[in-house]
């Protein structure tokens, strides 16, 4: 007898490129079998003709603060997450862990966590534990050098999957430091992502630097949220300086999110001066999103006394071009991912509705992208990309991470005025072949663990 049995849906196969009827039964957290069921299920999904995907992999997202979270809730964020479908996020995105992998994983061991999560060690992060105050101030040798230290455990000890970048966030980074870092773990096989250095009209620049890094330390890199670094009128040049990468044996990679808004802390160097020139934006482009400014949208006055009184408050910035994001969604080589974050509960829609969103206005309505291209950004390519060798896929052996959803009706629900909504026409969620969501509701949100580095490849 199966755990699960799913009846009637239909499934990608990536490998012709074609949607299939099929049955799925499932046991022991794994998918068994495939194709016209005999034996009956413990439980049975009738899935109706509706979609039935890998589970979502989102290889940028930006986790919670649990165990201490100042929200309340543990998994603010990453019950967002599993509401839309994503069964397996990468933290530590952007250069930024916002507590120890120590106590993080530890602490997800211990209870469980409503996905399954990987992680970087943030290099920013690294940079404030050795002392470094000062974004703008380049890291002394013995600083290089205590980094390196503490880099090693995280990959060696707590199994990180490799180093991220917030060079927009640190400017004081050098290539030397980046190189030099990474020498200490040269032999371990490891990726590396970056938030690139500056956008706009520098994205270019950017684009180049990141993956010069790729070959001077020789390890895979996965360019963050291109749509954020070119979609100014540069996207076209970026996409095809990264092919020639490609084409040339460099291992490198993008991601993307379907939104033509970012969204950062309002003290980061990002908004340092020359941000709007650089933009062609006025100050009425950021929008605030926390008590006492909630949806209010800033004049310079109130621009600058936010970010002086309230550093730390996510705001949404709506400075780039929506056809420029589309086209990289197109390319072959960029994947969807989130760049998800709250703080108490307020911040960008995208947390809520990233994949949704492509599914339903890009994929059905807008027809810019086909389902099947679409689901291999969200599962097969960043699980290839991340070694996670049972997952990403609907084959017999494979983990039963799915999920089901109505591809007439799927969309994002999630506004800039209420960016938590959960999505329209998920039906269910399986992780590690269970139950996780059911019609829209979380039924279960701790059947996800910790995936380590071992594990990968």
């Amino acid at each position: 007898m199966y755990d699960i049995k799913i009846i009637n849906g239909k499934i990608i196969d990536f490998d012709v490129n074609q949607i299939k009827d099929c049955n799925i039964g499932i046991k022991d957290g794994k998918i068994v079998n495939i194709g016209n069921l005999i034996g009956k299920g413990k439980t049975e999904i009738d899935a109706h003709g509706m979609i039935v995907s890998p589970g979502f992999v989102d290889i940028h997202m930006h986790e919670e603060v649990i165990g201490t979270s100042p929200d309340g809730d543990d998994y603010d964020i990453a019950n967002k997450m599993l509401l839309m479908g994503v069964t397996t996020c990468v933290a530590g995105n952007c250069g930024n862990n916002r507590q120890s992998l120590d106590y993080f994983f530890d602490f997800i061991d211990k209870n469980g966590s409503p996905v399954n999560y990987l992680s970087f060690i943030g290099h920013n992060y690294l940079r404030k534990l050795v002392g470094i105050e000062d974004r703008y101030r380049e890291a002394t040798k013995q600083e290089i050098e205590d980094m390196k230290k503490l880099l090693i455990h995280d990959i060696k000890e707590n199994e990180a999957i490799g180093i991220s970048f917030g060079l927009e966030y640190s400017p004081g980074t050098t290539i030397e430091e980046i190189v030099n870092l990474c020498e200490g773990v040269k032999e371990e096989e490891i990726i590396l992502s970056a938030h690139y250095r500056k956008d706009a009209k520098y994205g270019i620049d950017s684009i180049k630097e990141m993956i010069e890094i790729s070959k001077l330390t020789r390890k895979p890199m996965q360019i963050s949220h291109i749509g954020s670094c070119t979609a100014f009128g540069m996207m076209k040049e970026a996409l095809e300086i990264i092919q020639d990468a490609i084409n040339n044996g460099v291992d490198v990679a993008a991601d993307c999110y379907p939104y033509n808004a970012f969204s950062t802390y309002i003290g980061s160097a990002v908004f340092d001066e020359g941000c709007f020139e650089l933009w062609n934006k006025s100050y009425d482009s950021i929008m605030l999103t926390e008590e006492p400014y909630k949806g209010v949208r800033c004049n310079k006055e109130l621009f600058y006394k936010v970010r002086n009184e309230y550093p730390e408050m996510l705001v949404v910035a709506f400075v780039m071009e929506e056809e420029e994001v589309i086209e990289a969604l197109k390319a072959p080589f960029v994947y969807v991912a989130s760049d998800g974050l709250y703080r108490r509960g307020q911040g960008h829609p995208r947390g809520a509705g990233t994949f949704p969103r492509v599914l339903g206005r890009y994929v059905r309505e807008k027809n810019d992208v086909s389902l099947i291209d679409a689901l291999r950004k969200m599962t097969l390519l960043p699980a290839k990309r991340l070694g996670l060798k049972n997952k990403g896929n609907i084959k017999e052996g494979a983990d039963a991470d799915l999920v089901i959803f109505d591809r007439e009706t799927i969309i994002d629900d999630a506004t800039f005025e209420e960016p938590t909504k959960p999505p329209i026409g998920i039906k269910h969620v399986i992780l590690h072949g269970k139950i996780a969501v059911n019609d829209n509701t979380i039924i279960n949100n701790r059947l996800g663990r910790v995936i380590r580095r071992s594990e990968l490849w």
